[in-house]
């Protein structure tokens, strides 16, 4: 590949960062100073129905199937070894930490992030955006900021659908179909899952909910004319999501566990109460 051609790619996505950083700066300060313009009801309200209440049934009916596979798969190795009363708590600390918030947020992104992109790259296409701003309203604190923080409030609720769900799934397995001990998988449940193990999965799934719904809304606003572009949107809409999901994941995880151990189990809190 020719070094103009690498060279013209690399300043095309530099490019395209800055207006995604230009994008979200003023999503942030559409957020913080126009809520009375996002706020309204009629505005944010169809849009935690149609994200929230919405979700619900797809992701709980996932989150149920994804915690009863984890028994399956799990159950041989646990008896294997005499553990299978066990296998409760690490399926439950797998679905709370992890598998709850990342499966809630791919679910978002396929379901919500398309759509939103889809919406908002019609209203582009059609210049129903050029016509806001035509008529001094600001588009931003109209569209994009009601659906980015109807992603925040809402994700979290679906995480906890997507995590009791997990939950139920994995212990219906393991005590109805293996007849495992029920006092004993809620015992090691309880044993193995910590206040702090929660949070994490929560806190997670707020970041998930702001970069779904920033991206989703920015490749709406920047997608090309015509049909094409309005389904290219969409496309790059999930794509781009799913990779920030693993991204955030990933630094998540790590920053989280490593405050886990130094604040939290190292003793910080409770040497500051005292």
């Amino acid at each position: 590949m020719p070094v103009e051609t690498v060279g013209a790619q690399v300043s095309e996505r530099i490019v395209r960062f800055g207006q995604f950083a230009e994008f979200f700066a003023q999503t942030a300060r559409a957020v913080f100073t126009g809520a009375r313009e996002w706020a309204r009801w009629e505005r944010l309200a169809p849009q935690l129905f149609f994200i929230g209440t919405t979700s619900i049934p797809v992701i709980a009916l996932t989150g149920g199937f994804i915690g009863a596979i984890l028994a399956i798969e799990g159950w041989a190795q646990f008896a294997a070894i005499g553990q299978q009363n066990r296998l409760g708590g690490v399926i439950n600390i797998s679905v709370v930490k992890q598998i709850g918030p990342v499966l809630a947020a791919v679910m978002l992104a396929g379901r919500v992030g398309c759509s939103l992109a889809a919406e908002l790259g019609s209203m582009r296409v059609t210049e129903q955006i050029d016509a806001m701003r035509a008529m001094a309203s600001d588009p931003i604190r109209v569209l994009v900021a009601p659906r980015v923080v109807a992603c925040v409030v809402m994700i979290p609720i679906l995480t906890v659908a997507s995590n009791l769900c997990g939950v139920f799934g994995g212990w219906v397995i393991t005590t109805r179909l293996y007849d495992a001990n029920p006092q004993q998988y809620w015992r090691f449940t309880e044993a193995f899952i910590s206040w702090f193990d929660v949070l994490n999965g929560l806190t997670k799934s707020l970041f998930f909910g702001l970069a779904i719904g920033v991206i989703a809304c920015y490749k709406g606003f920047s997608c090309r004319p015509g049909a094409e572009g309005v389904g290219r949107a969409t496309t790059e809409a999930f794509v781009s999501s799913f990779i920030a999901l693993i991204l955030l994941n990933f630094v998540l995880a790590k920053a989280l566990n490593d405050f886990d151990v130094i604040v939290v189990q190292g003793g910080v809190f409770r040497s500051i109460a005292g």
